[in-house]
């Protein structure tokens, strides 16, 4: 086996961090003697030992002259775990390869140039792209200290989002919906407006197994969330941010009784700001969030610029209806070059339905 086969199984092993370790990166660690893995780890929840310490744990014998292959490069400054550079050394490992550097200023290239000026070989670049794309969420956080916003829909095969009377369950199958509970397990929180709060009462859950129930956030501008919806009576027991520009304090009360956390944010255009809310979110330590609103809060998402990642579902099904729903609203754009672009497409079949993901272009908010 080689470099690429080994990271591979590194890259297999950090997913399994996915939901648990945020904001930390997920991170898989292989350690390789005379052609034989001799340990493995993965960064396993937020706050417990790194990949680097797991997998030099789990060695069956010495790791001393061996090969760690390892998807983010180690940790070289203390944060809740001591540096993993140290231990790296410290068990005479012979030889790092590294699929990804890390972003995070504390580190950015310095593990690397410790493990080096500590006499042991490092191999950069390994499976980067991969390596890069497992932490999409991590590098976009650390980075710009906001959260990482995926806008998610379904919608049939001729753009509707709902029939002309409102009914929308279900457009997608089975399959569908459970890799939507993924994606809820995936990402830390949660985002509708107030809207699918009242046309819907959703409970905004994650319904997966062994699953971790994402921070709810509702878009709420005027404060009308109802009392005696799932999202409020469930407040105690599923942490629920009600974000609003509604100036009366006394009207708080009664949500945050029921354990609802009030954030107060500014109006832009007689609507939430949503850049200050990302901003807002971002510094309460919440790093991604999957957008499952309608179509005014997704036109006023991407016209906000806060949307990095689009994932579209499509039904093999038509609605019709001049009236009915599409998954975008508002104004919309005049002409077609001032759309939003989609980059780095993926396509896929899920069930009976194909999932459309993309990345956004930032180049195109930044010349709106």
């Amino acid at each position: 086996m080689n470099d690429n086969t080994y990271m591979q199984l590194a890259l297999q092993l950090a997913e399994k961090g996915c939901g648990f370790v945020s904001p930390n990166p997920m991170v898989g660690a292989v350690i390789v003697k005379d052609d034989r893995i001799i340990g493995s780890g993965y960064h396993e929840r937020y706050g417990e030992p790194h990949a680097e310490r797991n997998a030099l744990a789990s060695c069956t014998e010495s790791p001393k002259g061996a090969t760690m292959y390892v998807t983010l490069e180690p940790c070289c400054h203390h944060g809740k775990q001591p540096p993993c550079v140290e231990a790296i050394i410290n068990t005479g490992i012979h030889r790092v390869v590294v699929g990804s550097g890390d972003p995070n200023p504390l580190v950015a290239g310095k593990g690397i140039e410790i493990l080096r000026a500590n006499g042991i070989q490092v191999t950069e670049h390994v499976l980067e792209k991969e390596c890069r794309k497992l932490n999409d969420v991590f590098f976009h956080f650390i980075q710009t200290k906001r959260p990482y916003v995926v806008m998610k829909y379904a919608m049939t095969l001729d753009g509707k989002i709902a029939t002309h009377t409102g009914a929308s369950k279900w457009i997608t199958g089975e399959e569908a919906r459970a890799y939507v509970q993924k994606q809820r397990h995936r990402y830390r929180a949660i985002m509708v407006g107030v809207g699918t709060v009242l046309a819907d009462d959703p409970l905004l859950t994650c319904r997966m197994e062994g699953g971790r129930n994402p921070i709810r956030i509702i878009c709420d501008t005027k404060l009308r969330t109802p009392l005696d919806s799932q999202i409020v009576r469930t407040a105690h027991e599923v942490p629920t941010i009600l974000a609003t520009c509604c100036q009366d304090t006394d009207k708080y009360a009664a949500f945050q009784q029921a354990g609802c956390h009030i954030l107060p944010v500014d109006k832009l255009n007689g609507h939430l700001n949503l850049s200050t809310l990302m901003q807002e979110l971002g510094e309460h330590g919440i790093d991604s969030i999957l957008m499952e609103g309608g179509a005014t809060l997704n036109w006023s998402a991407l016209k906000c610029g806060i949307v990095q990642k689009v994932e579209a579902f499509i039904a093999p099904k038509l609605f019709g209806g001049e009236m009915a729903k599409t998954p975008i609203s508002g104004e919309g754009y005049a002409t077609p070059a001032e759309c939003v672009i989609l980059k780095n497409q993926s396509i896929r079949q899920v069930g009976n339905d194909i999932l459309i993901e993309g990345e956004v272009d930032s180049n195109v908010y930044r010349d709106h």
